[in-house]
């Protein structure tokens, strides 16, 4: 064996030889699980949770809805009267989401930082409008126009518009700024203002992605649509409100059973939408 063998096969055992800090991404790792499971046991401890009870929880949640809830009044969703609330919830998704979605595009534009035609005005007042709708859930939104305006289908309309307001402006901004360069500057060079630039160069390349925002922002409008009622915005959720509050359990069964249908249909409804919209890109 050659001076040269000897010296490689020293260096092979030198980087197999074990060092403390040899990997220190690991040890930060390591650190950072044993504070978060460090944490989670002081939480649990804190809070008082009985982690035995925990366990017997899908069991007692079985026996609570076979007690009470079982058999669900199924005849009580299939009256006029129910059946016209769930016609009035479809109509305030659609409005709401409609509406918000409207108002969502111009402000998208602002908020949109390579687009936006006032950077210092324009461009803060419009992300500050879209995290602000944002920011505040739909059901204080209902509270909050139920409180001003009265009970009815109004307050439920407007708290949806906020909603999808927040939730679409902010993906609507997101795929302006992902947009390519190009056709916006060839466009430019012509002497296009603002507007022109937006509607021949922008609008084409964002067109499927907005349109697949919009079906999953109605989608998303329709469950909460189904709650808000709750609130006082009427609707299906009127019917829920009333029923719990008078202990009625087996229609409150039906009522439940029934949302998770329409929200079912909605997800198919909703895919298979988008799914022509992917065909059609």
């Amino acid at each position: 064996m050659t001076a040269l063998d000897d010296s490689a096969m020293a260096a092979r055992v030198a980087q197999r030889r074990w060092h403390r800090w040899r990997n220190k991404g690991a040890l930060l790792r390591s650190g950072i699980l044993l504070a978060v499971l460090v944490f989670l046991g002081y939480s649990l401890h804190f809070l008082n949770v009985d982690l035995a009870r925990l366990l017997d929880l899908f069991g007692r949640t079985g026996r609570l809805l076979a007690e009470r809830y079982f058999p669900a009044d199924m005849d009580y969703v299939l009256a006029r009267g129910y059946l016209a609330s769930v016609l009035d919830t479809v109509q305030m998704a659609y409005l709401g989401a409609l509406f918000g979605m409207l108002l969502a595009v111009p402000l998208a534009w602002f908020a949109a930082f390579n687009m936006t035609p006032g950077p210092r005005s324009l461009y803060p007042a419009a992300r500050l409008a879209i995290m602000g709708c944002r920011s505040v859930h739909e059901m204080i939104w209902t509270i909050l126009f139920v409180t001003i305006l009265g009970f009815g289908m109004l307050p439920g309309v407007l708290a949806l518009t906020m909603f999808c307001i927040g939730f679409a402006g902010k993906l609507f901004a997101e795929e302006i700024e992902a947009i390519d360069r190009g056709p916006v500057e060839a466009l430019r060079a012509t002497g296009a203002n603002e507007l022109q630039v937006m509607i021949y160069a922008v609008l084409p390349q964002v067109r499927v992605a907005w349109t697949g925002i919009a079906i999953y922002t109605w989608d998303v409008a329709f469950r909460a649509a189904t709650v808000v009622g709750f609130f006082g915005a009427g609707g299906m959720g009127w019917y829920l409100k009333r029923n719990i509050q008078q202990l009625e359990n087996q229609r409150v069964a039906a009522i439940l059973i029934s949302i998770v249908a329409l929200v079912i249909v909605s997800e198919a409804v909703s895919a298979w939408a988008r799914a022509v919209t992917a065909k059609a890109k």
